[in-house]
């Protein structure tokens, strides 16, 4: 018997139960996480596992890109916001540079707490 863990499966039912919205918000707090793992691993000087937690951030990053409506025009805004993040994450990869991996996280707490509020508002009505 294939012993599950139990927060995966969590995860995965919250996942797969989860509005559009709440899987933004769980993307944003994905790559967040991510990134403090990186930010440890670079400090302790592990560098392949900060290399693979922040190609997984960048693929949070693309994957907000990837499911832009770009029939809007703040769509436009966001996908340069994207791609200036994912540049800025490629450079801390080459160099693990702390500084870097914390302006990209203070951007992504931005954006997360930023789509709270939206969610909240909409919720209000």
């Amino acid at each position: 018997m294939v012993n599950v863990n139990p927060y995966h499966r969590m995860l995965e039912d919250k996942i797969m139960t989860a509005t559009r919205e709440e899987l933004t918000l769980i993307l944003y707090e994905g790559g967040i996480k991510f990134l403090n793992k990186a930010i440890m691993a670079v400090e302790k000087k592990e560098m392949t596992e900060a290399h693979a937690l922040i190609l997984r951030t960048q693929d949070v990053v693309r994957e907000f890109q990837l499911t832009l409506d770009h029939q809007y025009p703040i769509s436009q805004d966001l996908d340069a916001l994207y791609d200036y993040m994912h540049r800025r994450l490629v450079d801390a990869n080459i160099r693990k540079d702390l500084e870097i991996l914390n302006e990209v996280l203070g951007m992504f707490r931005e954006f997360r707490d930023t789509w709270k509020e939206a969610m909240k508002l909409a919720k209000a009505g």
